[in-house]
């Protein structure tokens, strides 16, 4: 488990008295799109509209923008943007409740056919027969397997973000960052 202390460097406008942006670590970005798994966050989708409303809209849209080089090799971004259930999240530090992991079980029909469910009752139309023989579900490698090494979490630590002050959220480079200041007409 990785520490519980996490650090931003701020940028700070002293003539406004206004934090321009923060610079972030790997620890807070998981921090902050791990709240959009929360069961109040996942309602930020529901507008038809392309624009969403608040904070919480930028951070969703932050990750709906990210490019997937920047998210962990076992992670996908759609487990936030468009969940079927709640995400828990136990490899980040700021969660002190371990949830027990649920095993998916998948069945199939007796008669071998190709189709599975969820459920053991259904029935497969065609012969008949109810799909309640289990098969195992085989998901990606689990953290820390031989297969890839990730460092917990969402996205990758090599990276620095910027992190605004309405949430939105993005990779942070050189160039974007003589951006920022010239937006904001900051000099050095």
């Amino acid at each position: 488990m990785a520490s519980s202390m996490m650090s931003l460097k701020l940028l700070v406008d002293t003539k406004s008295n206004k934090v321009v942006f923060a610079e972030a670590g790997k620890e807070f970005v998981d921090f902050l799109f791990t709240i959009l798994s929360l069961p109040l966050a996942t309602n930020i989708r529901l507008p038809t509209t392309n624009a969403r409303v608040g904070s919480l809209g930028n951070l969703y849209d932050s990750l709906e923008n990210l490019n997937e080089e920047y998210m962990q090799p076992n992670k996908s971004k759609d487990s936030f943007l468009r969940p079927v259930q709640q995400v828990s999240a136990p490899d980040i530090p700021l969660f002190l409740i371990r949830e027990q992991s649920m095993a998916k079980k998948f069945f199939m029909c007796g008669s071998y056919h190709r189709f599975i469910a969820d459920d053991p009752r259904a029935i497969y139309p065609q012969c008949k027969y109810t799909i309640s023989t289990e098969v195992p579900f085989v998901g990606p490698p689990p953290a820390g397997s031989q297969s890839y090494q990730t460092d917990g979490g969402f996205v990758k630590a090599a990276v620095t973000y910027v992190v605004y002050d309405d949430l939105v959220v993005k990779p942070f480079s050189t160039i974007s960052g003589i951006i920022l200041l010239t937006n904001y007409n900051l000099k050095l």
